[in-house]
């Protein structure tokens, strides 16, 4: 008998003032009054029709992001919220994230945006350093991101993400040290800091910047990731940095432990899994917020995962946890036994790549993920 996964909610909010040029997300940029007020409606009937996927089971974290949520007004994000709990009930404890650009912080709405049950903001700040900043084509400068986010501090989110990049066009080792730095003196309790890849169909796909090489590349990477440890911040997934047990990214935990989640409003992606049917599927909504606002049905598709791709989705996710996850969990979120997989598990952990007794990587099989992760297309 398998157990139901965890489940999530992620809402999509698509506009934003600019479009980044490094950007892939289904993101738009406001040409006109944005529709608050159907975009709520619309949603919140999207997830009407997600209510059979819960299965019983209440929302144990959510996240808003986009686009830039920090658009809407609080009057909206309470009607969302308020509205969410009604269809399908809250966890007492739910973890409510929103993503926010410096750019477009103002004291009485975050305060609004708290007042309407936002425990948790991830500030979209990139970089401290104003070229940088210009390269990636933010809208904020270094001053509104440090401002905006010691205001949220005073103002009582305690709990508060700041996204950085690095290798960034010209960025020396120095420089990206000195972006870790100014962000821990902002005294956040996590940090996201990822690497800068160039996605198709962005603008930077199209006319690509000049990039640090490998070699600097992997000296930024090493220097930076000594620099958090030796600050107290504990690395537990590829890109994501605690000061705390309970500060990691609850939300981000349950994708990167393949547990569930609903996706509403434009574009947002989905994944449930239906035990009794032995089924685990995505689905995705309508990409254009026009045509998601006139649809009949909001869902663009879904697509069930075949037995075949379940271990190599299963382990893209689980893998990127530093402290990887237990056998168990395998079974009961891939609804597959450990023994489907057994051949592959073995021949990796005489490679060395993998733990003897858990789904974790090495630290050798850390640096050769990619390889890892290779073992188990079909």
């Amino acid at each position: 008998m398998h157990t139901l996964p965890p489940l999530s909610l992620y809402i999509h909010i698509p506009w934003c003032v600019r479009k980044c040029p490094y950007c892939d997300f289904n993101s738009h940029a406001v040409k006109e009054e944005i529709p608050e007020a159907a975009y709520v409606d619309t949603v919140l009937n999207d997830l009407r029709g997600e209510r059979a996927a819960a299965q019983g089971r209440s929302i144990s974290t959510i996240f808003i992001g986009g686009g830039t949520p920090s658009l809407f007004t609080p009057e909206a994000i309470d009607r969302i919220l308020t509205g969410a709990d009604q269809i399908i009930p809250f966890q007492n404890n739910i973890e409510i994230t929103m993503e926010a650009n410096p750019g477009t912080f103002e004291q009485a709405r975050f305060e609004g945006f708290k007042h309407a049950g936002v425990n948790r903001l991830s500030v979209g700040v990139q970089s401290f350093n104003t070229n940088h900043l210009k390269a990636l084509g933010r809208i904020h400068s270094s001053t509104e991101a440090r401002t905006a986010i010691s205001a949220a501090k005073d103002m009582g989110f305690d709990r508060l993400n700041i996204d950085l990049m690095h290798g960034l066009p010209d960025q020396s080792t120095e420089q990206a040290l000195l972006d870790l730095e100014t962000a821990l003196s902002l005294q956040p309790d996590h940090l996201s800091w990822y690497q800068l890849t160039i996605e198709p169909n962005t603008e930077f796909h199209a006319r690509p910047p000049i990039v640090p090489e490998d070699e600097q590349l992997w000296d930024i990477q090493q220097a930076g990731q000594a620099y958090l440890a030796q600050h107290g911040f504990t690395q537990y997934e590829v890109s994501a940095y605690a000061k705390q047990p309970a500060s990691r990214a609850q939300h981000n935990l349950n994708y990167w432990q393949f547990g569930d989640y609903i996706g509403i409003g434009a574009g947002a992606h989905g994944k449930i899994t239906y035990p009794q049917q032995d089924k685990i599927v995505r689905r995705w909504k309508q990409r254009s917020p026009k045509a998601y606002l006139n649809a009949i049905t909001p869902l663009g598709g879904e697509h069930e995962i075949a037995h075949e791709d379940r271990p190599f989705e299963f382990m893209m996710n689980a893998l990127r946890l530093i402290d990887g996850v237990d056998e168990g969990l395998y079974s009961s979120h891939a609804l597959q036994p450990i023994e489907t997989i057994k051949a592959q598990l073995n021949q990796l952990r005489q490679q060395g790549l993998l733990d003897k007794q858990r789904l974790q990587t090495t630290h050798k099989g850390q640096l050769f993920l990619n390889d890892v992760l290779e073992s188990f297309l079909v």
